[in-house]
């Protein structure tokens, strides 16, 4: 139904503006209304006004709520397989703050580790009492376990859960080599991590008795028997089964207690980013030796061949990263100073002509600087045998052949141009008296004897150029002062006729010239 109300030619649409007062919409009014003159009148035009304001309100009402919901029915996961260490810790800190921002309904640690150092260990169980978001520690999948360090993270949580096939226990302290901590400091350490055991397994329910054998007597379980004797809460085939167990159950949290609702959770994996995942290599053993091998080869080549620049740069980060590495790890500096050791008898062997013996011993000294590097004995914490060997020997055969064979041509005595000539040894094509002609190198050349007549067919040695003169000696191969090779040395000598060209001499013929000069 349309009506209209007339003034002069102007005509309004009114029937739109009755609907949106029917519906109670904010702001329907003329003046918000567009007005386009046509040919025969004014008609407002408010069913696309309307339609866009509908569509407004019905996204804020429905779409929004929407989205809150699925950001609070998530549940966090964080995935640990390895040894507990700094760059752990930060990773599954990082995962629980993101529970927290988020508002998930839990955050679930799966965990595979063979334990790592107590100093990580604690920054984690830190973060987990502290969380207002309820902690659920999963030992999973089949075949992994919470040893160690793992056994304390595992009983700090509000849920703690078990794969078939897993095994949890073994949570002695020992000392950075893998041994017992013998004498008081060990009994210091050992009852400090009781009580640190007890009083975590006390707070969330479960066997304290138990606990402490863990960590006196280094007793382990299978996933039934810690479920039976209360070690852990559950056991789950795997997450979503997980999930569905502990519905509806109420933990403890420091913002109260909270009734877990994960049934219907959407699982949230939060996986390692690029920093955490290059620096979780970094602190593989392994990694570290390698870094270490190549910086100190990449740093003895550029101090000596200095201004090459790119050995120097690769060296340096090396060892940086290496250095890194090695500070997440217990080292043994004994170890350290060897390998040091064995690269400067490697580095002194292309110097000097030692006969393999220098060369020998850098392999000695670096192998068991190698072997002696990680002060653990602990299977995670240690080098690969293979790969010592093999390093051992790459480093050896560079320092003895590459760098070798580099040094050596660079001693080398030029062999072409004037200097190239120096200490040649040709042949008189014609009787030198003292001039005449000589054949060197595939090439005749002008030549003048310093000493006597040269015969034709006689061996001379060139003792100094000029232009394209020549100035040889007759050369006498058992002869002292007149032997080519690089321990000759060019000198000059006087005689009562002048200076003569350079001659081709030794220490012993100088002095032998010397004294002539002084009668």
């Amino acid at each position: 139904m349309k009506q209209g109300g007339k003034l002069g030619r102007l005509t309004v649409q009114t029937s739109s503006l009755v609907s949106c007062a029917r519906l109670g919409w904010p702001g329907c009014v003329p003046r918000d209304l567009r007005i386009v003159r046509t040919g025969r009148g004014v008609v407002v035009k408010a069913a696309i006004v309307r339609l866009v304001l509908f569509l407004l309100l019905f996204s804020a009402a429905f779409v929004a709520p929407h989205a809150r919901a699925d950001t609070t029915s998530q549940v966090v996961l964080v995935r640990v397989k390895g040894v507990i260490n700094p760059v752990t810790a930060a990773y599954i800190v990082r995962g629980i703050d993101t529970a927290e921002q988020t508002s998930a309904r839990a955050v679930v640690i799966q965990l595979d580790t063979p334990g790592g150092l107590m100093d990580s260990m604690r920054d984690i169980i830190q973060r987990m009492l502290a969380s207002k978001v309820p902690v659920v520690v999963y030992v999973s999948p089949a075949g992994a376990r919470a040893a160690s360090a793992g056994t304390f993270i595992t009983m700090a949580a509000n849920v703690a859960a078990m794969a078939p096939n897993t095994n949890i226990g073994a949570a002695h302290p020992v000392s950075g080599n893998g041994q017992d901590i013998s004498d008081t400091m060990g009994e210091k350490i050992t009852n400090d991590a009781v009580a640190q055991i007890r009083g975590l397994a006390d707070e969330r329910g479960r066997n304290a008795d138990w606990a402490e054998s863990a960590v006196r007597e280094s007793k382990s379980l299978g996933e039934r028997d810690a479920v039976r004797q209360n070690v852990v809460d559950l056991m789950a085939e795997d997450v979503p089964s997980l999930l569905r167990q502990i519905d509806g159950r109420e933990v403890k949290t420091p913002a109260g207690p909270v009734i877990l609702q994960t049934a219907d959770a959407t699982v949230v994996p939060v996986d390692m980013d690029f920093m955490e995942r290059f620096l979780l290599m970094l602190s593989d053993p392994n990694i570290a030796y390698l870094l270490l091998s190549l910086a100190m080869t990449a740093l003895f080549l550029e101090f000596s061949n200095p201004g090459a620049i790119l050995p120097g740069v690769v060296g340096a980060i090396a060892l940086l990263l290496a250095l890194f590495s090695l500070g997440m790890l217990p080292i043994n500096y004994a170890g350290l100073a060897l390998i040091f050791l064995g690269f400067i008898l490697f580095f002194a062997e292309v110097k000097v002509v030692s006969h393999g013996m220098l060369a020998l011993g850098g392999v000695i000294s670096m192998g068991l600087g190698s072997l002696m590097l990680i002060n653990s004995s602990a299977p995670y914490m240690s080098i690969s045998r293979p790969l010592i060997a093999g390093v051992v020997l790459a480093v050896a055969l560079f320092f003895t052949l590459v760098v070798g064979a580099a040094v050596r041509a660079l001693r080398k005595k030029p062999a072409s141009g004037q200097e190239g000539l120096i200490g040649q040894i040709g042949v008189a094509r014609s009787l030198l008296n003292p001039e005449g002609y000589v054949f060197i190198q595939g090439a005749r050349w002008d030549a003048v004897a310093l000493e006597g007549e040269i015969q034709t067919g006689e061996e001379v040695i060139v003792t100094g150029v000029e232009g394209l003169r020549l100035y040889v000696m007759r050369y006498l191969e058992g002869r002292p002062g007149l032997r080519p090779g690089p321990t000759v040395t060019v000198r000059e000598i006087t005689d009562g006729e002048g200076i003569h060209p350079p001659l081709l001499t030794t220490g012993d013929e100088i002095d032998r010239q010397n004294d002539h000069q002084e009668d």
